[in-house]
Parts: structure tokens; C-alpha cells; sequence
């Protein structure tokens, strides 16, 4: 991991009160069956286009704070939350940004093959996501 990733990677801990996001990630996912639990909760909050999109090897589609809500659930929301020390209302923006790009970089062949993945896996996804998002803050560029 090049140092402007572990930059990246430390700056969100710091927002999620130090926890550490794939741990996080994983978390939820796992209590929502894993990625087809996921999905099956977008499709049943009627956003499984949205959900699709982010499986599928076109553009992802956005979803917004509130729409997440609804997919994960206010229960699941709350525990996150909790978990992290911040409120609903902040940690919501920062799943309807990271979650697409996270499921996007977990089906890169455009299905879910892993409907478990590991904890690594998910790191590793992560600090790319991280990486790429906080270097278009700082024109692009990696360390």
C-alpha cells in the first residue's frame, strides 16, 4: 500500500471514529446475507436497478442517502452508526458514496461470484475506493 493510499485509508478511519471500514463493511454485508442478501434488500426497497448497476460492468447508478436508508434498513443503519459514534445522518452520506464503487470493484466480471468475500478482499477494495476518491481531491495523484 503506497503512502498516499494509507493516507487515504487513515483519513476515513479518523471520520469513522477510528474504526476500522472494512471491518465495518464486511459487518454489514454480512448481516445482510452477503452481496445477494444486499442486493435481494435493494430489489425489495426498490432499487435493485440501482444495485444491479453497481453488480454490472456498465456505469453505477446513484443512489442517495435517503434511498440507502431504505435498503439497508434503520435498524442496520442505527447499529452502524453506533458502531462508529457518529450519527445516522452522517454516516449515510458516506455509504451512498463508497457502497456502489465497493460492490462495483467486488463483481468485476458482472455477477457476484463471491457471495461472502473476505475480510482481506474487502481491504483491499476499500483503499482503492478510498484511494481513487480522496486523489481526485488532489488532482489524482499517488505517492
Amino acid at each position: 500500500m503506497g503512502l498516499f493510499d494509507s493516507l487515504a485509508k487513515n483519513a476515513l478511519g479518523g471520520m469513522l471514529g477510528g474504526q476500522d471500514p472494512a471491518a465495518m463493511l464486511s459487518g454489514l454485508l454480512s448481516e445482510a446475507g452477503g452481496l445477494s442478501g444486499m442486493m435481494s434488500k435493494f430489489q425489495s426497497a426498490g432499487f435493485g436497478e440501482a444495485f444491479s448497476s453497481w453488480v454490472g460492468t456498465g456505469a453505477n447508478l446513484p443512489i442517495t442517502p435517503e434511498q440507502m436508508q431504505q435498503a439497508i434498513g434503520l435498524d442496520s443503519l442505527q447499529a452502524l452508526a453506533a458502531k462508529v459514534g457518529m450519527r445516522d445522518s452522517t454516516v449515510l452520506p458516506l455509504l451512498a458514496q463508497f457502497l456502489p464503487q465497493v460492490i462495483d470493484k467486488l463483481t468485476p466480471q458482472g455477477q457476484i461470484h463471491e457471495d461472502h468475500p473476505s475480510g482481506s478482499q474487502i481491504q483491499s477494495v476499500l483503499t482503492s475506493v478510498i484511494s481513487s476518491s480522496f486523489g481526485g481531491l488532489f488532482g489524482g495523484g499517488k505517492a
